[in-house]
């Protein structure tokens, strides 16, 4: 590092001092944390610059903090460079619609893939939902956040990106070709799986959705159907409003979802009459695929005693992010509130807990290892995100879970 460079860091760490020092002073705020924080982080800044064994690259390390620092409220906070928010928006500019069909949020310290659209190039690559992604593009994961990752993944249609995948029970990376696609929205699925039962699968709560979940409703009627299964298993992608909006279909009072942050004022989103549509008995299939407005919808069900909820806990998404653009270029993406459910509980924090807890059927590993965290409490909000099932198959236990409730008397109080 030149002498100009050394003079720069210098006096960037004195400003930091005398701000810190000042603000202190003047008492500019009655809590002088965020003040204390900047001193010790320019006392760390300067010990770096004089005492590594190496010049530092410090605004290598300088990003790299802040990486670190956005990483630690929650896996979906996250920081851009100045170079990663600028391709950021050329992508949007130049409305780059290839996608890979990944839900995905952080785990160990890695990206890891909560859910997989159905038919999507992710899924067609054989990536599953548990797996992890070791890296992207040539870049580890490790020191990645969620909004860098899904900046590197988006891109052309047609074009291709490789990435590392540890599969449950492996120990090394398997390098893959996701070739990416403008995807098509992800039609709900109606079965009938018993005389009078339809099972209706959502695997996504993109925009317009809860008007197709409408529409289902009426044709399981039509079909005779006096009892509902809603498999939000796999379904971790759209808005929170869309699943407000589905949770309304069912029903008909309380409170759907309370949204509130430090500076976003609370909103309380109730039930509304007129929007029900399926005034009959519902389960909901839940497991750790399920997370962000389906999480919502699953937890308006359960808090409204509205339907059991079948299968394992959820992963725990539900939360708004903002896109907050810095001075020197970069950007911060920002969860500024999270959702909770009637009792005040954050679904963010805590997922939602199934009424009956029924362990999925892992999918068998290709060399017939064991899954290392199949011993994982299953009481823990971060366990292990169980491998995609075939929601409608006759062996599917949670399926079979769900009908047996159906058939089970309800106990009336004495």
């Amino acid at each position: 590092m030149n002498r100009a460079a050394r003079i720069g860091i210098v006096a960037i760490s004195v400003v930091i001092f005398c701000y810190a020092g000042l603000g202190h002073v003047l008492g500019r705020t009655p809590d002088d944390k965020a003040y204390k924080s900047l001193t010790v982080y320019g006392e760390v800044l300067q010990k770096i610059q004089n005492d590594y064994v190496d010049d530092p690259n410090i605004p290598l390390v300088t990003a790299g903090s802040l990486h670190g620092l956005l990483e630690s409220l929650d896996p979906q906070s996250s920081y851009l460079t100045p170079r990663e928010y600028t391709e950021y928006k050329q992508k949007l500019s130049a409305n780059v619609a290839g996608e890979t069909g990944l839900t995905m949020s952080k785990r160990s310290g890695y990206i890891i893939a909560v859910s997989v659209l159905p038919d999507s190039p992710a899924e067609k690559a054989g990536i599953h939902s548990g797996d992890f992604l070791e890296s992207v593009a040539g870049f580890t994961t490790r020191e990645m956040s969620v909004g860098q990752a899904l900046n590197l993944l988006r891109g052309q249609p047609g074009t291709s990106v490789k990435v590392g995948v540890i599969r449950s029970g492996k120990a090394e990376p398997e390098e893959v070709d996701i070739v990416r696609e403008k995807l098509t929205a992800a039609k709900t699925q109606l079965t009938k799986v018993d005389s009078d039962v339809v099972a209706i699968r959502v695997q996504s709560l993109e925009q317009g959705r809860s008007e197709e979940l409408r529409s289902r409703i009426a044709e399981a009627e039509k079909q005779g159907a006096h009892k509902i299964i809603l498999d939000l298993r796999n379904c971790g992608r759209g808005p929170a409003s869309e699943g407000i909006a589905a949770a309304r279909l069912f029903v008909s009072s309380g409170t759907i979802a309370t949204l509130r942050g430090q500076t976003v004022s609370a909103q309380v989103f109730s039930a509304e009459p007129n929007k029900v549509a399926w005034k009959g008995p519902i389960s909901v299939l839940i497991d750790g695929t399920t997370s962000g407005a389906a999480e919502i919808l699953a937890s308006a069900v359960e808090m409204n005693h509205r339907g059991d909820l079948v299968g394992e806990r959820t992963f725990g998404l539900a939360s708004e992010q903002k896109l907050i653009t810095l001075d020197d270029g970069s950007a911060l993406i920002l969860t500024v509130a999270n959702y909770y459910n009637s009792s005040g509980k954050s679904i963010l924090d805590e997922g939602v807990l199934p009424t009956e807890v029924v362990r999925a059927a892992a999918l068998d590993n290709a060399d017939g290892g064991d899954d290392g965290d199949a011993t994982a409490d299953s009481n823990s909000a971060t366990q292990q995100t169980p491998p995609s099932v075939k929601p409608l198959s006759p062996d599917d236990p949670v399926l079979k879970k769900a009908l047996d409730l159906f058939k089970t008397p309800v106990k009336k109080a004495a």
